[in-house]
């Protein structure tokens, strides 16, 4: 027996549990469904730039208080390249900042907030597929741990399930998406040291890229450019460090234990479809972009913003005009983040085939961003975020 609710969301990420979060507010019952346990949700550690209207969105709401408290602001970032230093200033070029606030941070703020306002949420629960998608009652197939089936019925069923979303195949069924993966990945490590410099330092030098960043007063987060297929456990801790001098010239880099290592693929992809009937997909079951930009989480806020009005107008005015819009209008900030992504990424980081000509033209673009007000001013607006449609009916 099929049990009921408005909104049948799969994914405990930034954007199910937020989304839940926001339809709570306007009184709309949801499920939220995750395969994993809470404890694996709460401490996966993973990177987290928050956007100035994703920092509002979560402090405004009162889906989290830690991120103004515990979250590091940051008003600018640095390139480095040709033996020079630039700093690129958000604050005075667009009154704007971001916040350094790991995901899984955002992660335990939100299912703390859901758990207090007596959520369903159900960890440990496996979605299989979603079935009747194109009518007015989608319903969700799922198991438990203990190999029970669990059928669940809604007004909408929303997929935030991540890159392998199990409710995409049911809006884009053969059709897919488009896609790229890029010919080069980051070897990310966390290391137990204090921090190497205030703010995000981008480094673009002969040997390939880096980027110093940070986790907390005592923890570090740094990335160098590497091959996709690269073992994380190849190189010595005396190596990582060799790489990331060599990578960062000129730089002072606190070193200490290496404690976590891994490969980061770069891919980017965008689904052709963002709904079918009554399934729409969120975040990254419906789009991924490359880690330069910043974007990902940031991206999957906005289509939460833009999808909860679209909701509370279906669901408690029968109206279903911003749902039929929702796609064409994320899409939009989709697709502007898609280019910022790849913008990014192929001004910062040196192809495999890249030769003389290339290494210089990839200079001369640097050059022309940094010593240029409106090219500062495009970084600066870009990394920070643009505007958020449905902001303010959120926050009202």
């Amino acid at each position: 027996m099929s049990e009921r609710t408005r909104v049948a969301i799969i994914g405990a990420g930034p954007a199910g549990l937020l989304l839940s979060h926001l339809l709570d507010r306007h009184g709309i019952e949801s499920v939220v469904l995750d395969s994993r346990s809470r404890e694996q949700i709460e401490t996966t550690i993973r990177a987290g730039i928050l956007e100035q209207g994703t920092v509002e969105i979560l402090s405004e709401t009162g889906a989290s208080d830690r991120v103004l408290t515990v979250g590091q602001k940051h008003e600018g970032i640095e390139l480095r390249f040709g033996g020079e230093r630039h700093r690129v200033d958000f604050a005075a070029t667009v009154g704007r900042g971001v916040w350094l606030y790991p995901q899984h941070e955002v992660l335990k703020d939100l299912v703390a907030a859901r758990l207090a306002a007596g959520q369903d949420l159900r960890f440990g629960v496996t979605a299989e597929r979603v079935e009747d998608a194109g009518t007015a009652r989608p319903r969700v197939v799922a198991k438990d741990n203990d190999g029970n089936s669990v059928e669940i019925e809604a007004d909408v069923v929303v997929g935030a399930d991540g890159s392998r979303s199990v409710a995409r195949e049911a809006v884009t069924g053969a059709l897919g998406g488009y896609f790229r993966e890029y010919p080069f990945a980051w070897f990310g490590i966390l290391c137990e040291a204090p921090p190497s410099a205030e703010e995000l330092i981008y480094s673009n030098s002969p040997n390939g890229f880096a980027l110093v960043s940070r986790r907390s007063p005592e923890v570090q987060r740094m990335y160098f450019q590497c091959d996709p297929r690269t073992d994380p456990e190849a190189y010595s801790e005396e190596r990582l460090w060799e790489l990331l001098r060599a990578r960062v010239p000129g730089a002072a880099l606190r070193e200490g234990r290496i404690f976590q290592r891994d490969v980061l693929r770069f891919r980017s992809f965008v689904a052709h479809e963002m709904r079918r009937g009554r399934v729409v997909l969120v975040g990254d079951a419906a789009h991924t972009v490359p880690p330069t930009g910043a974007k990902g989480m940031n991206l999957a806020v906005a289509d939460v913003v833009l999808l909860t009005e679209a909701l509370r107008a279906l669901l408690l005015d029968r109206d279903e005009t911003l749902l039929d819009a929702f796609p064409e209008a994320a899409q939009d900030r989709i697709w502007k983040a898609q280019h910022f992504s790849w913008w990014m990424t192929s001004m910062l980081h040196l192809r495999p085939e890249a030769d003389a000509f290339e290494r210089r033209r990839q200079l001369g673009e640097l050059r022309t961003v940094v010593e240029s007000e409106a090219g500062r001013t495009y970084l600066a607006e870009a990394y920070t975020g643009w505007p958020l449609p449905g902001r303010d009916a959120i926050l009202s």
